[in-house]
This record gives structure tokens, C-alpha cells and sequence, in this order.
């Protein structure tokens, strides 16, 4: 949490840390700045044991205050550094950010770097501010970076977003199955009323009509809405143009956020229109029945990785392949069992199985919990997943957003 970010600081020997960019699609501005709306030319400095500091432009000193920080207009000096520069923008960048960090009183240390910018002028750009002043050491990390550790734990208010975000996108979730079972059935396919076919497109276009009403944001490339084959592609989006046909699963999964670069909720079900063959009842019961042991199976302080074997263990006494008896395969059980959730849809504490995944459970993550089988080449795959809190007051799992797990939703015919 927040509240460790000195202590770990002082523990990997960081005198301060360098943010830069917008809050947009950028978690460690968002997280550090408290969610101001600021963009690109935006510089955050957070010395050990003091608050951060927000360099932005004059026309952003308004809503840079939002964030309850102290906040300095200083973006016309890059302008004059660019003159003295002749007209280099990295040079001009890399002087503005040593002023910055000087300003801040961070003349000599390790900085550790985060935020976004282009991979290659990042590289030149954090290049030559040690070269400015050597005795800053720009350090970034590799397998424990700072704030991904500190963003893994949530208190009750961030808890509280995202639960308020689950709350908005379960109504999404309702006004989609309400899209879905308000048009008729014929001749196996859902039609609109002047007897063209309903498409994967239509459904589409009504998710995005229901997400702008309750003001999230589907920032990570739309949400999942796959039919039959595509469903057993875990990461397909689904075709625009496939007809809503009965009988064969819809993977939907929805992972929208709050507006401006805030937290995510991630949410799985899936439908069958009217009935569902028996192998992809099989296969949904199989997945229930996985995803309820591995619930009641969470405590607190364990190790992320063993949920990843019982996930394993559970489906393979079932008969299903799992990535765990064959790394490659493509068919049956082929992702991790969960994942963390917040300022990203996919952030720590990672679930994969290796001897080498030292994440625990510690109290405060928000984690997913999201058994699945795929079976492309016979048409069907399913996934359920909920967004799980773990309340460090209570030290119990607390499910962030309740809906129905039936597989077969009725339609009128």
C-alpha cells in the first residue's frame, strides 16, 4: 500500500523517484498524483521521506491541484532549454528534468525511473541525465519494481472504486443479457424485428451504448464478445459480422475502467441462447465446480503458484489437457488460474506455476479468480470469472460484484 513506499524506498536505497507523462494509461502518474488530470509533459519527483512534488504546465496548474500536491509551473524552461539546447529535444528534456530533480532537492543517489514514454528516447533520455550529473544513478526495476509492489495491495478506498466500477459494469452485464433475450429466435439464430440476423457487431455497439451510460471506459483494446469457434480462443475479441446463433457459447468478458486512467474491474461469463450441448454443459459444470474449490480454497499469506496446481489438479482428474502436462497445448486449460487487478487490468501478484513465483496473499490484494477450458476446433469454449478483495480488517475474501453463473440464458421464439 501507500503507506510502505518510504519504507521500501529506504530498503532498496532510492533517494527518489522520477514519474513521467499523463495520468491517462499510466498507472504510476495515476497512483502517485491521486488520479489529477494531467498529460504528456508532466514530471512527478518523490523524494524518500517527503511528499511528491508535480511539475506541469501553467495551463494544467488547476487541474494538477487536484491532486492535493505541490505543484510548480515550470514547463517554460523546457522551451528556453530547447533555445540553449539548438533546438535538440532530448538534450533540452534531459537538462529540464536534472533542474527538476535539483529543484526537489535531489542532486545525487539512485532515482528510480517509471512512466510512459517511447522505449527508444527513454532509453537516450535517462541516458543522458547521468551523464549531466553522474552522480544520479537512474535505476529501474526488473523482478521487484517499487510501485508495482506497492499498487499490489489495496486499502478500503481503493477497494471501495473498484468495487463501485464492479457495481456500474454489472449493470452493463444485465443490459446486455436484456439485449440478448428482448429479440426473437428463428430458424436457430436471434433476429432483429424486421427478421435480419442479430450480429456480434450489434451486441457490440449496444456494450459501448451501455458503458458510456454508467461513464466507464473500455481502454484495453474493447471488451470480449466471441461466439462458437472464437470463444475457444481465450483473447478473442469475436467477429463483428458472425450471426448470434443458438446453442453455441458466448465467452463475454468485460473489463472496463474509470475514466481518465483509474481502476478496472474484470468480469467472465458464459451463455448459451436457449439450450447448450451437452459437452459444452459438461465442460461449464467442469469449470463451475473448479472455480468454486479454488474460492474456497484462498487463504490468506499462501502462495499464489499452488492455486495455479489445484487449478491444474482439478481439471486434469476431469481429463481436460492443461499447460502443465503440455506447455504448448491450445485446447483444454491454457492461461492462469488468476491474476492481480487495479490500476491494470493484469498487475501483481502473478498465479503462474513456476518454482520461482515467490507472490503470497497478502491482505489487501485484489485479485481475479478465472478457471477456463477452450476447445476451438469443437466450437466452444468457457470461462467464469469473478474480482475478489481481500479485506485486511476481516482477512476474509470479499467478492467485489455479484451476477448469476447460469449457462443458458432463455430467448423468445
Amino acid at each position: 500500500m501507500r503507506s510502505d513506499l518510504d519504507q521500501l524506498m529506504q530498503e532498496r536505497g532510492y533517494a527518489a523517484l522520477l514519474v513521467l507523462g499523463g495520468t491517462a494509461c499510466n498507472p504510476p502518474m495515476y497512483y502517485l498524483a491521486n488520479g489529477a488530470s494531467v498529460t504528456e509533459n508532466t514530471v512527478l519527483v518523490k523524494p524518500r521521506g517527503q511528499a511528491p512534488l508535480l511539475f506541469v504546465s501553467a495551463m494544467e496548474r488547476d487541474e494538477a491541484a487536484c491532486s492535493g500536491l505541490e505543484v510548480r509551473a515550470r514547463l517554460h524552461r523546457l522551451a528556453e532549454l530547447r533555445t540553449e539546447a539548438g533546438g535538440s529535444e532530448m538534450r533540452a528534456r534531459a537538462r529540464w528534468l536534472v533542474e527538476l530533480l535539483a529543484e526537489a532537492g535531489v542532486r545525487t543517489g539512485a532515482v528510480a525511473a517509471f512512466g510512459q514514454i517511447d522505449l527508444g528516447s527513454g532509453y537516450a533520455l535517462l541516458t543522458a541525465i547521468g551523464e549531466l550529473n553522474p552522480r544520479l544513478k537512474i535505476v529501474g526495476g526488473l523482478d521487484d519494481n517499487l510501485l508495482d509492489l506497492v499498487r499490489t495491495t489495496k486499502d478500503a478506498h481503493e477497494a471501495g472504486r473498484i468495487r463501485a466500477v464492479g457495481r456500474r459494469t454489472m449493470r452493463v452485464v444485465a443490459g446486455t443479457e436484456e439485449f440478448l433475450t428482448s429479440h426473437r429466435a428463428r430458424n436457430g439464430h436471434l433476429v432483429h424485428k424486421d427478421g435480419s440476423r442479430l450480429t456480434i457487431g450489434d451486441v457490440k455497439r449496444r456494450i459501448r451504448e451501455l458503458l458510456l451510460a454508467e461513464n466507464l471506459v473500455d481502454p484495453e483494446s474493447g471488451a470480449i464478445f466471441a461466439i462458437g469457434r472464437d470463444a475457444g480462443v481465450p483473447h478473442s475479441r469475436g467477429r463483428d459480422r458472425d450471426p448470434v446463433a443458438l446453442g453455441q457459447t458466448i465467452l463475454y468478458d468485460i473489463f472496463p475502467a474509470e475514466p481518465g486512467g483509474g481502476y478496472f474491474f474484470d468480469f467472465t461469463r458464459t451463455w448459451c441462447l436457449g439450450f447448450a450441448p451437452p459437452e459444452v454443459e459438461q465442460a461449464h459444470a467442469d469449470v463451475l465446480d473448479t472455480f468454486k474449490r479454488v474460492r474456497r480454497a484462498l487463504k490468506p499469506g499462501e502462495l499464489c503458484r499452488g492455486y495455479q496446481d489445484l487449478t491444474c489438479d482439478l481439471l486434469e482428474a476431469r481429463g481436460h489437457p492443461t499447460l502443465r502436462t503440455d506447455p504448448t497445448t491450445t485446447n483444454g486449460y491454457v492461461h492462469s488460474v488468476a491474476h492481480g487487478l487495479g490500476l491494470a487490468v493484469h498487475e501483481a501478484p502473478r498465479f503462474h506455476s513456476s518454482p520461482s513465483n515467490g507472490a503470497r496473499l497478502d491482505p489487501g490484494v485484489v485479485i481475479t479468480i478465472e478457471p477456463g477450458l477452450y476447445y476451438p476446433e469443437r466450437g466452444f469454449g468457457v470461462r467464469i470469472e469473478d474480482s475478489l478483495w481481500l479485506n485486511p480488517a476481516t482477512l476474509k475474501f470479499e467478492t467485489l460484484a455479484n451476477y448469476h453463473k447460469d449457462l443458458v440464458l432463455n430467448v423468445k421464439r
